[in-house]
Order: C-alpha cells, then structure tokens, then sequence
C-alpha cells in the first residue's frame, strides 16, 4: 500500500473496533485479583468546622483513609494551592470529601458509610454572586472576596463617553452547567514494588502525575499514570480526576491491595467541576451615526469553594468579552468570587461561552435601540488586518469575517427566516446571527515557557512506528489525527502507524489535553519529530 498522502481522506479511527464491538475496557470493567472499593464521604454542610467524625466499628478487611494517610502536602497542586484532597478540620462546599472507606464489598461499603455520623459547627455560607460581592474579608481566600482580579484598558473611555449620543447597557447571567460525561470519573490504583500505577479516565496524565507525587511525597519517578477508554470529558476531566486518583492512590499504598473508585451518577453531579456561573455588566456609548466610541465590562466569576482553575478560565473570559469587534476605548475588569459552592472548573470554551453570549446579545440590544440591522452593526465594527484587539495585539494576518458571514448568510436562508412570519402555527418562530472567535492552545508565553510540550516517535524493529504523546482520547479522535500526522509526514500507510492510550512510564508530557491544542500544537510537535525521523527510516529502530 502507498503512503498517507491526502491527510483529509476518511479513514477507521484507531479507537473504532473496540468501541464498537463493546469490548473497550473501562475503569468500571477492570477486576484485578485482591480488588478493593472505596466509597467517599462528602461534607452534607456548606460551609462548617468538623468537631468530630464517628466511624462505626469496621469488619476485618475494611479500613479508613483520610488526610492522616497523606505523607505529603494534603493539597491539589493547580494554579494556587488552596483546595485540600481530604478536609482539614473545616468543609467549604457540599460534597467536599472528608475520608475514604475501603473493603472488599462496595454495598457493605456503603451501608458502614451510611452509619458515620459528622458533627458539624456550621458557619454562615456564602451561597450567590451578589453575597460574594457585597461579602468583606470574612471568607476563606483571605482579605478580600474575590480569588482573582485582572483589568486591562485601551484608550480613553471617559473622554470618548462625553462625545457619545446614547449608551446602551445591560446585564447578563448564565448558570450552572453539568458536562454530562457518558461516564463517571473512575480511578484503579495499584502499588508494587515502591511504585504506584493509576490507571483511569482522564484528559491530562501529567496533572494527576504531579498530585500524586505532592500527595504521596515521592519523586515522580515512584508514580505512573496510564489513561484508560474514556467516556467523555469535555473538561470535567481536566484538573478533577487528581483528587479520586490521589484518593485510590493512597487506598492503595495503605492497604497493599489494588483499589477502585468509580463515582456513581448522583455522587458526579454533586462534587465535580462545572462551568463557572457569571455576572456580565456591559455598557456600551454611541455617536448619532451608529458607531460604538467607547465600552465598559465588568465579569464576575463564581469560582465555588477554592480557586481552582478559575484564574485561567476568567482571563480567558476577560479576553473574549469584547468579542470580534473593533472599539478604540474599552475597559474591562474581571473578578473570580468565592462561594461556598462546588467548584468552578474547566469546561468547553472555558469561558468563552458565558462571554459570547453577553456580547453578542449586547450587539442586538444596541441594533435595537438605534434601529439598524444587527448583522450591518456587526460588520461596521469587525476587526480588519491591522486592528489592534481589546488587548492590544496587532492583527498582521487578513481576517475573514465578512466572507464567512456572506456565506452563513446565503448557507442557512437567513434574510428569508428573518423576514418570515414570527408566530407561525402557534409557535414563536426567530433567527439570529453570532460571530465569535475560538483561540487554540495557551495564551501569552504559556506554550513556549510553561507547558513545553514534548513526543517522540518511534521506529520499530519489525518496521512499524509508534507514537509516544501524552494527548488522551476523549472520543474527539486525537489518536487518529496524530497517526494521520505522522504517516503523511513519513510517507507511510496508516496501518504502520502505532498509537495506545498515553502511559506516563514511557510517554514524555505533551501537556494537557485542553484548548484545542492537541492537534495544531502536539501534531506540529509530532510532525517535526517525524521529518526529523524520515532520514533515519532506514536504520532498525530509531527515535526523536
């Protein structure tokens, strides 16, 4: 067979076979000999100190683990390090988890759970954004309310705002949202030979690689993690799965055997990640011709209980705020509160979404009230080669928006809806048009200076060549992608192409699997090691 040389051309995913013959292994499927369950007990309070926790007598074979069986630092390591793996002596938000019990029966499990009895001292829970914000410095991030603060600006908004006709200004809020994953977050650890291995569901093997060495106190050359089958993500497997494979982690370590910690539904909805909640304020002056002179917008981020990833999600929000649009005067200032809620987390768009939304339905709030067509507001106000945007970049590169938005125009009958009828068979019928950017990988200097991503590829000596990245399958089809990479750049047929499910005992740190980076940052990676690979391809093996 010749080589992979149209990279568009449909091909099998690599994953396809096992998914679809229901023979793929999950966490859940996993029995090793001598398994153990754990089953978590979780704070029933919002907000309170623990006076005492009362575990029944256990039957022999069962035990406890909790913060006393951390040797290391009791503490997620994210962007701050503020959120404990077990609860230290106080409980910030339903569902925070306070210990372990570990044994060899999952429904005796949970009927001994069922028998701790926690006495609580409640305190006074923070529990909405406007608590959060009118809240002093009585709360758990110290002397003010909030995690995070950032504020940018361009030009001048008060002397641009005199020359001003009108201003327009809104409010917005979205909620909760539930990523919905098909499966739970699930973990399996083992320990032998002074190693732990947890294998599990996962989108970044690195993240919970470095909680387990701060956990467990070890060199990261004592720990192993290995991504399973993973049923979905979309985010809620970014940072969370560190704290239910520390949790398995240590069940192992303390008790020898091999131990599983699968999440049932209800118990996943209730403790893991969701995306932040915002309160969006924006204002927005126009001279008489139409024209936006100057803008204001105020974030405010429900982070939850500890900061998480809440400082990267809000800057991400702050930038995405002012949209696609040129305005020479802006200012912008973004806040994450904390609440005595689950934690805020990384979803799709990782706030994005929220900030979209609050613009775009701002632009048809202006279109309104100054009685213009909403897509001519928009595109007298695209950003053009040679813009600067809300943070001051150049735009060297042509930008498309006005193409694109002929062709969504003419593709979806758009003039037509709109001008259709509005109740029609007793239905409220409406169209409407969004523009919006998607940015992919980290901002600023995060891929050159923080992640650093590394791969290798490999020749083997039976003549196939096998990829070696830290990018998890999440049913995105990464796996197929990178191999598509590798074989166009090679000049070989797929079939020769090797891929598994990362390892981190023989796969360097890609980074994680997040912000669209998996293919146009890690691919770019995999494609320079390949052509570095193509003048050796003679050699029986060889690596770069």
């Amino acid at each position: 067979m010749g080589g992979m040389k149209d990279i568009s051309r449909p091909v099998k995913r690599l994953d396809f076979d096992d998914k679809i013959a229901g023979t793929a292994l999950y966490c859940a499927d996993l029995k090793p000999e001598g398994m153990l369950y754990a089953v978590t007990l979780r704070s029933a309070k919002p907000r309170a100190y623990l006076r005492a926790v009362r575990v029944p007598p256990l039957p022999e074979g069962y035990t406890v683990v909790d913060r006393r069986d951390v040797p290391g630092r009791n503490v997620v390591p994210i962007v701050q390090d503020d959120q404990p793996f077990f609860a230290e002596g106080e409980v910030n938000y339903v569902g925070e988890p306070i210990l372990l019990l570990v044994g060899p029966d999952r429904e005796r499990l949970k009927e001994l759970l069922a028998r701790v009895e926690v006495d609580y001292e409640e305190r006074p829970p923070v529990l909405t954004l406007e608590d959060a914000m009118a809240r002093g410095s009585d709360f758990i991030c110290g002397d003010k309310p909030w995690f995070v603060e950032y504020e940018y600006a361009k030009g001048d908004v008060d002397a641009a705002a005199r020359g001003a006709a009108r201003c327009v200004e809104d409010e917005f809020r979205t909620g909760y949202q539930e990523q919905a994953y098909l499966e739970p977050q699930a973990m399996l650890a083992e320990y032998r030979d002074g190693v732990v291995t947890v294998q599990g569901s996962m989108q970044c093997p690195y993240y919970i690689v470095e909680a387990l060495a701060q956990a467990l106190g070890w060199d990261e050359g004592r720990v192993r993690v290995v991504q399973l089958p993973t049923g979905g993500g979309f985010g809620g497997k970014e940072e969370y799965p560190s704290i239910p494979a520390v949790h398995a982690a240590l069940a192992a370590v303390k008790t020898g055997r091999p131990v599983q910690l699968v999440f049932e539904r209800r118990e996943d909805i209730l403790c893991t990640t969701k995306r932040h909640p915002a309160l969006i304020r924006i204002r927005s002056w126009v001279d008489a011709r139409g024209a936006i002179l100057a803008r204001e917008v105020d974030v405010a981020a429900d982070a939850g209980a500890y900061a998480g990833l809440s400082s990267v999600v809000l800057q991400r929000m702050i930038y995405s705020v002012c949209g696609v649009y040129r305005v020479e005067n802006l200012r912008v200032r973004g806040r994450a509160y904390a609440t005595n809620k689950v934690v805020s987390g990384a979803f799709r768009g990782f706030g994005g979404p929220q900030a979209f939304f609050a613009i775009e339905t701002h632009m048809e709030h202006i279109a309104k009230q100054i009685g213009t067509d909403p897509v001519a507001l928009r595109r007298a106000h695209f950003l053009r080669r040679g813009d600067t945007t809300s943070t001051g970049g150049l735009l060297r590169s042509p930008v498309l928006l006005d193409g694109l938005t002929d062709a969504v125009l003419e593709l979806s009958g758009y003039e037509k809806k709109r001008a259709g009828p509005r109740n029609q068979d007793g239905k409220l019928r409406g169209v409407g048009l969004s523009v919006f950017f998607h940015g992919c990988g980290f901002t600023g200097a995060g891929e050159r200076d923080i992640i650093r991503g590394r791969v290798r590829v490999r020749k083997e000596r039976d003549g196939t060549v096998r990829v070696l990245a830290s990018s998890a399958e999440i049913g995105q089809g990464v796996m197929t992608a990178h191999a598509k990479v590798v074989a166009q750049t090679l000049g070989i047929p797929m079939e020769r192409v090797k891929y598994d499910y990362p390892d981190t005992g023989v796969c360097p740190d890609s980074g994680p699997t997040v912000a669209s980076r998996s293919v146009m940052v890690v691919g770019s990676l995999l494609r320079e090691a390949a052509l570095r690979l193509k003048g050796r391809m003679d050699e029986p093996e060889c690596e770069e």
